[in-house]
């Protein structure tokens, strides 16, 4: 970009409104999870590695990928919950360590048995992350910010996951190992960051609050506005787990080399960094619903176009562009809804329960993923443009049913939502809806 562009009062106007205002602390997690998704290699690997590596079938792969999901989603309830009751930072720290340690762990690991098991226990440490991430977010960052806050959240860890995934192509041909560990260790200096620089965040409960009783994980459930939005994330979820398991299976059976697959998929996180921003500032102020469904039809259908894609890796790019324009609508768009829809002393397990979602797509995703790619890509790739559908005409009935039309239509959901719960579900402390004062939309 020429420097007199750099140096335009506009540019720094644009600047000024995407990332300043913002605390300290949210750019000390910002910088945490930029390191640890520049590591990140083993997740996106992991099916590559067991198939191509270790020569294990695609059909015991998607059982490991499902494996990691289960310990992902059993990791969803319990970190929610020690986030509310221990506190965000410890429950950080603890998961961050087992996820360095387990996944060194698994590079030396040898057997289907243990294989398995370890692949378990990475996938439970590393989603424990999910939920203290998001309500730290949640606690320092103002109710008019949050959903801005999400998006650079959400573009930090696709600028390094788009620079990991091509370096990792190259690295994997000398050897996997080395994958394994350099993960491991940026993991580590993800949580010496954390341990230096965010201290707790979690706030005190209100007087009046402290006297009602407390939310547990069953009034989350019983809230079923909030259940509804979590249920179709949990069904494009699985969509999207295809893009880490049986599309790189499928890649390397039409012939894909390690490398391609590393460049081809490298390509969603270099398409957020780039896009992120400016779409961002697009949507600002849009029909969030409109925007979910859009997303919901891009992200299936990008995937159903898959099954065109025949041994061309530029067809296959294709593919990836098209669902990840519809991950830059949907992700942070989503998390700003869930963050809205959380009373304050109870983020974690609001946080955690919308985290079961994709750590159960994490588990179902691949299983029957693998063995739909096992009777034929066309049946698979056409299912994800199928459930991309159905995703999309739920959020259109959801508004219709609810309006969710910006700060109104959340405040709405709020209120519903409370009013079913039970008696016993406390009300947050009133805040500013994510759209107030023109923040833009978009963990």
């Amino acid at each position: 970009m020429p420097v007199h562009v750099l140096a335009s009062p506009r540019f720094r106007s644009v600047v000024r409104e995407t990332v300043g205002g913002l605390p300290r602390q949210f750019w000390w997690l910002w910088v945490s999870t930029l390191i640890n998704r520049l590591g990140a290699f083993v997740v996106t690997f992991l099916a590559l590695y067991l198939t191509v590596d270790r020569g294990y079938s695609t059909t015991y792969a998607g059982l490991v990928a499902s494996l990691f999901g289960l310990g992902a989603a059993a990791a969803s309830l319990v970190a929610g919950t020690l986030t509310d009751r221990v506190g965000r930072r410890p429950t950080l720290l603890l998961a961050q360590l087992g996820t360095a340690v387990f996944t060194a762990v698994l590079g030396f690991t040898d057997g289907q048995v243990a294989i398995a098991v370890v692949g378990f226990l990475v996938g439970f440490c590393n989603n424990a992350t999910r939920p203290a991430t998001s309500a730290i977010i949640a606690d320092i960052v103002p109710a008019e910010d949050r959903v801005r806050a999400f998006s650079l959240n959400f573009w930090a860890v696709n600028l390094g996951f788009g620079l990991s995934s091509a370096v990792a192509g190259l690295i994997a041909v000398h050897g996997y190992l080395t994958l394994f560990l350099l993960d491991a260790a940026t993991t580590l200096v993800c949580a010496v960051v954390i341990f230096i620089r965010i201290p707790e965040t979690r706030p005190d409960i209100p007087a009046r609050q402290a006297e009602e009783p407390a939310v547990g994980l069953g009034t989350v459930f019983r809230d079923r506005r909030f259940m509804t939005v979590t249920g179709l994330n949990l069904l494009l979820a699985v969509v999207l787990q295809q893009g880490s398991t049986t599309l790189p299976m499928d890649m390397g059976r039409s012939g894909i080399t390690p490398t391609e697959y590393g460049l081809v998929i490298g390509l969603n996180g270099v398409l957020i960094v780039l896009l992120q921003i400016p779409v961002t500032r697009w949507i600002e102020g849009r029909d969030r619903t409109a925007m979910l469904a859009a997303a919901a039809l891009l992200i299936g259908w990008g995937f159903g176009l898959t099954a065109l894609a025949g041994s061309s890796a530029w067809f296959f790019a294709l593919t990836v562009a098209v669902w990840t324009v519809g991950e830059i609508f949907h992700t942070p768009t989503m998390m700003g809804v869930v963050a809205e829809l959380a009373p304050a002393h109870a983020r974690g397990r609001y946080q955690g329960v919308f985290s079961l979602s994709w750590s159960l797509a994490s588990f179902i995703g691949p299983g029957v993923g693998g063995v739909l790619l096992g009777q034929g890509g066309w049946l698979l790739w056409g299912a994800c443009g199928a459930l991309g559908t159905v995703v999309a005409t739920g959020f259109t009935v959801l508004r219709r049913r609810t309006a969710v039309t910006g700060a109104a239509g959340i405040e709405r959901i709020r209120v519903v939502a409370g009013a079913e719960a039970s008696a016993a579900t406390p009300t947050a402390p009133a805040e500013a809806p994510a759209e107030a004062g023109k923040a833009s939309t978009g963990g």
